[in-house]
């Protein structure tokens, strides 16, 4: 159909100001408007108040992506440059992220909260380089034991419990090499982070097998199965469990046992060709506040901030105070250090290797 000359000359006005328009404000200046975090699903930075909260105070619009392991989490941010403004690191595998020069420094002076983060958190060896910071100190916590209340009169006090044939096939652990190994190690009476004895920490886990139910990748496995009475005992996250008892009144209790736990701190960091700094700097201030974690603690369960304001905020029966803060279970607590790239196929190899005898 043929336009009539006035329409068609302002119909052609009009797409030619759209394709200026384009090519002089590309996308990229409507997406800096978006903050793009990556992290584990149901771990606080996707809550829907929190975001809701974040939106109206800064105006960003927050979009959540998730992993299931650390060396998903690096893949994501090497194989899609630019995507992300924000993820979560481990700490112990912050060294790897900035080798592989995934991630960049921050400029700890835009975060306005980053004065109250503890100072062993904050000067933490893993976190910052050369005078510069690569990650802030976010929440830390233990990879501990966790029961099923329905199967115990009284908590245990030991890692050997696992071991113990009246729960054989309702055991869980959790699907990661490191862990596993580190896990064993603690159970042969060894240092996570100095293992002298393999084979010690081998047969102690080979020996472990037939008591496996199953093996778990996300909170949502592991609290399914204590919903559905599966397991009784397993390796879990302290923030974990706290949210399994608190947000989903589930029959959880978190046990730190005599021989240890592994201690691990999670930071935020921002990868290399974020399109967004500033609404990162401003996600990251945010997470670290002490009024969205007293929220997130309250509403959801959590592991213990970095933030010692925010911790002080806190009930003094709290579990983060009074248990997580107790210097006897400080005593007992080994915190994660960065492992070679030999080490972790070393402990991949060996839980695969073990995995396979689990029916």
């Amino acid at each position: 159909m043929r336009m009539p000359r006035l329409t068609a000359l302002l119909t052609a006005t009009a797409v030619f100001v759209s394709a200026f328009t384009a090519c002089a404000f590309p996308l990229a200046a409507q997406a800096a408007e978006e903050v793009h975090v990556l992290n584990w699903k149901g771990y606080g930075a996707d809550e829907p108040w929190a975001v809701a909260n974040f939106e109206k105070a800064t105006g960003f619009k927050v979009v959540n992506d998730f992993f299931n392991s650390e060396q998903e989490m690096l893949t994501k941010i090497r194989t899609n440059p630019g995507l992300y403004d924000v993820v979560m690191i481990n700490a112990a595998f912050n060294d790897q992220a900035m080798a592989g020069k995934l991630i960049q420094p921050i400029d700890v002076s835009k975060l306005s909260n980053y004065a109250d983060i503890a100072k062993d958190k904050a000067g933490s060896p893993m976190l910052d380089h050369d005078g510069k910071v690569y990650g802030v100190p976010w929440v830390w916590g233990l990879t501990a034991l966790a029961i099923n209340e329905k199967s115990f009169d009284k908590p245990p006090t030991s890692i050997a419990e696992m071991w113990n044939p009246a729960h054989k096939g309702r055991v869980i652990i959790r699907d990661d090499a490191v862990e596993a190994v580190q896990f064993g190690a603690l159970a042969s009476g060894q240092n996570i982070n100095d293992i002298k004895d393999m084979e010690a920490v081998k047969a102690k886990l080979t020996s472990l097998m037939p008591q496996i139910k199953t093996f778990w990748s996300s909170e949502n496995d592991w609290n399914q199965m204590v919903a559905s009475n599966q397991i009784d005992i397993g390796t879990y996250w302290s923030g974990s469990a706290d949210r399994a008892k608190t947000h989903f009144k589930l029959p959880v209790s978190l046990v730190i046992p005599q021989e240890g736990s592994v201690a691990w701190l999670d930071a935020f960091s921002i990868p290399v060709g974020s399109k967004n700094v500033a609404g990162a700097e401003a996600f990251i201030n945010y997470m670290i506040d002490p009024k969205f974690y007293v929220e997130w603690v309250t509403k959801v369960g959590a592991p213990v901030s970095a933030n010692t304001k925010a911790v002080e905020a806190l009930p003094g029966d709290a579990f983060n105070r009074k248990v997580m803060g107790d210097p006897e279970v400080a005593k007992r607590i080994q915190f994660q250090a960065p492992i070679t790239d030999e080490q972790r196929e070393k402990y991949l190899a060996l839980w695969q290797e073990l995995k396979v005898n689990v029916k």
